[in-house]
């Protein structure tokens, strides 16, 4: 009988590890996926607020260009690609400052 009580108490000890391995899991995920990622999209976020004329923008699209007008009312930024070629682009599909990279003309 004994033996049978020993089983039963060795039973829900394992199941108190597996609770804590889950929650370490859990834990090194949120620091190493989530919590990255909501840090980029903050910094996404105040770069898209802090647009400028004349900024050099990449698209979502992936299109270079260079921010010619911001129409802070319909969140609608004008960029241009080219001479003489402006598109009208929303100002949450506007990703990266190319200030860093050179753009290629």
């Amino acid at each position: 009988m004994s033996q049978f009580i020993l089983a039963a108490q060795a039973a829900q000890g394992g199941g108190m590890s597996f609770i804590l391995m889950m929650v370490a899991i859990f834990a090194i995920m949120y620091f190493f996926m989530i919590r990255p990622q909501q840090k980029r999209q903050k910094e996404i976020q105040n770069f898209q607020n802090s647009l400028a004329e004349g900024t050099e923008v990449i698209t979502g699209g992936g299109i270079y260009g260079t921010v010619k007008k911001i129409d802070l009312a319909t969140g609608i930024i004008e960029v241009k690609i080219a001479d003489g070629v402006v598109i009208k682009v929303d100002k949450g599909y506007v990703f990266k400052d190319t200030t860093s990279t050179p753009m290629q003309k």
